[in-house]
């Protein structure tokens, strides 16, 4: 089993707080795991919770399904509304009275609760119950985290479960570990892809998650899509992480390698739901010096790394984009809020103006990430490999311009022991930042 320990101190921590804990995130990544599961052994085990106390109900299980037509049984326990089938909140609510009709402290599990006929008011009408204490997970897009408070008036909680970290993944394997940096780096961090015990499983694992579980909520979310247009986006988008885009990019990239025209609406939408579906990430650029967003061109990475592998069937496994992809993550994992950096700067021409007086050109030079949390900021370099002085030179280049005092970090995958550079750069390997949590303050 693969340990999730800062999502379960998470649920720990929130336990009791009169909010609905809203466990969201990518499909398969572990939500119904760690809830049912994880945080059940806890209840059972550590906090010595009755079993007849913690009411676990999945919206897409049968028996659990089958068990509410004992109730209001005048009314069909499944019910069709704008053509997708969803639970009958009435049934639903008659069961959990008779589950919680005796004395005494009640938690609901309640998984793919999107499944539940008006779930919003049912959720919200147990904060009225003082001994009712609620955790859920959803696959939906109404889940996303800046539309859960909108959703619940403000009495939502989000927790969001990314796919396992690399940390996370030591916990369950035995290779040495940089052979499982480079199995986490093709895999990524989805738990069923890397509980296969070989290459083959692993990736038809991935791509089978990919085409019957993320397409398919695509198609049935959007009905009328084109679903060739859909994935070619998407594997266009896929090629492209770490790279400066924009929809007319992608639209050009259609034109001269397929001979199609998708409108830069057309693939802004489609980018959108992919975001929606917890596939990818749109991270803008900040400017470090005028200290504003830039909207486009903008960066996408991927939630989790081997889904990004197996749209382009792993064919296109290009390790200086994927660490990239990788450090990005890991720095969400830890709570950060993440940007593109970019830092203008003035350099002087062969020209001169017509007084004789040199012309400066403008150039924008990139910081791979501005890392924010509190009062803290970091500025991070990723390479795979800085081998000699004209790499240095590119790699270092954003972070002298930098006109502020944050510490700024290099990470390398192929380095030695960490160390400061003359300069006072920490520069520290891949490995060093992903098993430590602690690494960019050394």
């Amino acid at each position: 089993m693969f340990k999730r320990e800062y999502y379960l101190n998470e649920l720990i921590d929130k336990q009791g707080n009169g909010l609905i804990k809203v466990i969201t995130g990518i499909r398969r990544s572990g939500k119904s795991f760690l809830l049912n599961k994880i945080f059940y052994d806890y209840l059972v085990k550590e906090k010595k919770v009755n079993e007849d106390n913690i009411i676990r109900f999945a919206f897409d299980n049968e028996e659990d399904i089958a068990s509410l037509d004992q109730y209001l049984t005048e009314q069909k326990t499944i019910k069709k509304i704008n053509g997708q089938e969803v639970i009958n909140n009435r049934k639903f609510l008659s069961y959990i009275q008779d589950k919680t009709k005796k004395e005494g402290y009640y938690y609901l599990l309640l998984d793919e609760i999107q499944n539940l006929e008006s779930f919003v008011r049912v959720l919200n009408s147990f904060l009225y119950k003082d001994n009712i204490d609620v955790y859920v997970t959803g696959s939906n897009s109404r889940f996303l985290s800046s539309e859960v408070d909108t959703e619940f008036g403000g009495r939502g909680d989000r927790i969001h479960l990314l796919p396992l970290t690399f940390n996370e993944y030591l916990s369950n394997t035995k290779l040495d570990i940089r052979d499982a940096l480079n199995e986490y780096i093709r895999y990524g961090g989805i738990p069923l892809v890397q509980l296969q015990n070989n290459d083959l499983r692993k990736t038809n694992q991935a791509i089978s998650i990919l085409n019957e579980t993320y397409i398919k909520d695509l198609k049935l979310r959007h009905p009328r899509v084109n679903l060739e247009s859909i994935n070619d986006t998407l594997k266009v988008v896929a090629s492209m992480i770490s790279t400066l885009i924009n929809p007319n990019k992608i639209a050009n990239t259609f034109k001269g390698v397929k001979n199609l025209n998708l409108s830069n609406d057309t693939i802004s939408e489609y980018i959108k739901w992919f975001e929606e579906a917890y596939l990818l990430n749109i991270v803008l650029r900040y400017d470090v010096k005028g200290r504003k967003y830039i909207g486009s061109p903008y960066k996408i990475y991927f939630e989790d790394v081997g889904i990004r592998n197996a749209i382009l069937n792993f064919r296109e496994v290009d390790e200086t984009d994927l660490i990239e992809n990788i450090v990005y993550n890991e720095l969400r994992y830890r709570g950060f809020n993440v940007d593109v950096g970019v830092c203008k700067i003035r350099i002087k021409s062969d020209r001169l103006d017509i007084n004789n007086n040199p012309i400066y050109d403008e150039k924008a030079t990139e910081v791979d990430f501005v890392a924010n949390k509190g009062n803290k900021t970091y500025y991070v370099q990723v390479a795979y490999e800085i081998n000699n002085e004209e790499k240095k030179n590119q790699e270092y280049q954003s972070l002298r311009n930098i006109p502020d005092s944050f510490k700024k970090v290099i990470i390398v995958k192929n380095e030695g022991k960490y160390y400061y550079t003359d300069e006072g750069f920490l520069r520290i390997s891949l490995l060093d930042f992903l098993i430590n949590e602690d690494s960019l303050d050394w």
